[in-house]
């Protein structure tokens, strides 16, 4: 893309053009465009991340409205990859955006050729999925960052990253763990994580019958979009250091 633009203007006064340039040039691959991922795409892009991967075999229901990027009340029942597609290249419309309706899982993971990529970003929900691609990743020469869980939190200013062993009181990362010492597999190296301390109770009741709720999570837990759009903004800020600092 022709630094003519205007797009990211205050991008390179801040960076430069070679810092910029490998904001560009980087392979980036996203899985999960839920609260989390489509703010962390957004993120990405508009900092100058052209050639992104997202990965979702999700649509858009009602319930996604109140903290999804692209989940409006236009948008119901369209694949939430394709909804976010379409916004991140109205607002960088020469990134390369590839939009894949699938599921990480271990008989798919071949065909997302993770070793290709320079960082890999987890923002998936589902355990069993999650813990099979921490292992995957890190098993790679690819940089990866993981979302905790974001549910069940109000405070914004109690999220924060650590290195994943590190991470207390994300009722997630315990059951990642237990699961990891089950497994008798362990991560190849050692990855961030963004999370909150914080752990709120449900208060409210729902009829998660109108929408469909996915069949992989254990639970469905409330959620706000401050914060889960801090989750996302942080991990495309951990990507965008990491050039930054290279």
């Amino acid at each position: 893309m022709s630094h003519s633009t205007e797009i990211f203007d205050r991008t390179l006064l801040l960076v430069g053009d070679e810092i910029f340039e490998a904001f560009q040039e980087a392979r980036v691959i996203l899985f999960g465009v839920g609260g989390v991922g489509s703010w962390c795409a957004e993120g990405l892009v508009r900092s100058g991340v052209r050639k992104l991967t997202i990965v979702d075999n999700d649509v858009v229901c009602t319930s996604n409205i109140n903290r999804q990027l692209m989940a409006t009340t236009q948008t119901i029942g369209r694949p939430k990859v394709e909804v976010l597609r379409e916004r991140l290249l109205d607002i960088n419309p020469d990134a390369e955006i590839t939009a894949l309706q699938e599921i990480y899982r271990e008989e798919t993971a071949a065909l997302f050729q993770l070793e290709t990529y320079d960082y890999v970003i987890d923002a998936i929900d589902s355990l069993r999925h999650k813990v099979q691609l921490i292992l995957h990743a890190t098993s790679l020469d690819c940089k990866f960052y993981s979302a905790m869980g974001a549910a069940l939190k109000m405070d914004p200013t109690r999220v924060q990253v650590d290195e994943f062993w590190k991470v207390q009181y994300c009722p997630l990362a315990r059951m990642i763990r237990k699961r990891l010492k089950q497994l008798k597999k362990y991560p190849g190296k050692k990855f961030q994580c963004v999370y909150s301390r914080e752990v709120l109770s449900n208060t409210g009741e729902t009829d998660g019958g109108k929408d469909q709720w996915s069949a992989s999570k254990a639970q469905t837990n409330g959620s706000m979009a401050h914060i889960t759009a801090i989750f996302g903004f942080t991990l495309a800020g951990l990507v965008v250091q990491d050039m930054y600092k290279k």
